[in-house]
Order: structure tokens, then sequence, then C-alpha cells
């Protein structure tokens, strides 16, 4: 291993864990409520929240809330696509998420929530550039709508799969499909025969860059990455789609975390 690997994949898994440190990001989350058709309290926020089939809304009912900087003093619609971005409305020292899942989801993340008190970084293998595989990324026809499960029983994700990697690992070859990811590159959703063991057994992420104009892409599984339902039982994870299941053990990236240890 060059001092130049490992010193890269040290300046990336610190900033993995700074991003994991926001005060508002995942490990600050506290509770999750599914809205209702009637209007209702949620214990500890201000306001009465409900949804209908294409909405989220909020009454504030004399309570101080904060959206996009403005102060809500009418009820408030919040129309958003389904498991896409969400959005947050401020209470004090609290962000309430409103998102889509199916149904409408609030979700409250607290700055001093007891998972982001205690965190204090994630286990993961030691990196090896052996795990840094070249591959070729393989367009299908046209990008495929493509649902998969979520760590939420009854509840499903629908991503759109532009394609598949194709590589050789263990002596074998492999192929995974790929979601859209940042920067027009992929995002990949897998398990393998360490998940469960050593590494969260519902998934892992890797993030890919975009492919070359030939189609090559390195899928440096060093970089592999806990979702959020990794750390909290607050969120909706999707599961990997079907056949993205690797029958060997890849011993890089992120293992299980403390706090699920």
């Amino acid at each position: 291993m060059t001092v130049d690997f490992a010193r890269e994949w040290q300046d990336w898994k610190t900033r993995r864990e700074t991003d994991l440190a926001d005060p508002y990001g995942w490990l600050a989350l506290v509770s999750l409520d599914w809205l209702e058709d009637t209007p209702r309290e949620y214990p500890g926020l201000p306001g009465r929240w409900w949804q209908d089939a294409d909405a989220a809304y909020v009454d504030p009912d004399g309570g101080e809330l904060v959206h996009d900087g403005e102060p809500i003093t009418a009820v408030r619609r919040f129309e958003l696509v389904n498991s896409g971005a969400g959005t947050r409305v401020t209470a004090g020292d609290l962000e309430i998420e409103i998102a889509r899942r199916s149904g409408y989801l609030i979700r409250v993340h607290d700055p001093k929530a007891p998972v982001l008190q205690a965190f204090h970084g994630v286990p993961s293998y030691e990196p090896d550039p052996a795990w840094a595989v070249k591959a070729r990324f393989e367009p299908f026809d046209s990008p495929r709508p493509t649902t998969v499960g979520a760590v939420v029983e009854g509840l499903s994700h629908v991503y759109t799969a532009p394609g598949r990697v194709r590589f050789e690992l263990g002596g074998e070859e492999h192929t995974l499909t790929a979601f859209n990811g940042k920067n027009g590159g992929l995002s990949i959703l897998f398990t393998d025969a360490t998940s469960g063991v050593t590494t969260y057994a519902a998934n892992r992420s890797l993030p890919v860059a975009a492919p070359s104009a030939d189609g090559t892409v390195t899928l440096d599984f060093n970089r592999a990455v806990n979702l959020p339902c990794a750390f909290t039982d607050f969120a909706t994870c999707p599961l990997p789609p079907e056949g993205n299941r690797l029958p060997l053990a890849v011993e890089a990236g992120e293992k299980v975390p403390y706090e699920r240890g």
C-alpha cells in the first residue's frame, strides 16, 4: 500500500466522520412519526400535523415554527417527491424533517441526541488497494425504474437504475445494478458474506465516480459506507436491488457501527 493511498483514504474517512457528526445530521435523529389523515399533536413539538394523498400539512396553532427562514403563521402545505429529498421546519433548537416515503413522515433532529453525543467514529477495515477494483459500466438501453424494499417493513423505494457494473473479484465475474449517484456518478447498494457478521446486515452503499468515456469505473470497496439505518432506528433506508449480493466476503469499508455492536 502506498503512502498516498493510505493518506487519501484517511482524509476521506475524516471527512466522512465529520459529516456524520453534523449536529443536525442522521445521528441527531430522536424520533420518527408517520402522519395521519387527521390533524394531531406530537410530543415535544409545536403545532398540529397531518397529511392527505398528496401533501403534508402543519398548523402552527400558536406555536413558533420556521421554514426557509420565515415564521409559519398559517397552515403550510408541503408536497414532496416520493423517496426524494425532504424539507425541514425549525422549532427552537430542533429541526423537524418532513419526508415522503409512500406516506408522509416527520423526523426530529436534536443536537443533544444521545447517539450523536456518544459518537466517536466508525469502525472500518484497514485500507487495502486490492479492494479498488476496475470495472466496466454497462448502460441499459434506457434507465430502469427499480423498486426495492426498505428496512421498514411494508415500505418500498423507487430509484432509477441507469445500468450495471461488471467486474472480476475473487477469481469470478460479478455484476451489480447501479443507481444514479452524485455529480454524474453512480451509487451501488450491496450485501456480501460479511453482512450481518462484521458489517451491517441490511446493506452498504458504494459511491462511484462518473464512468470514463469508455465506460471504465473504479469500485473502491475501501469506501463502502453504512447507510443511516445502520446508526439509527429512525431511518427508512432502501435494501439492495435483487442480485446485488456478492457471494464473497468484502473485507473493506465500514463495519457495524460501535453503537450497534
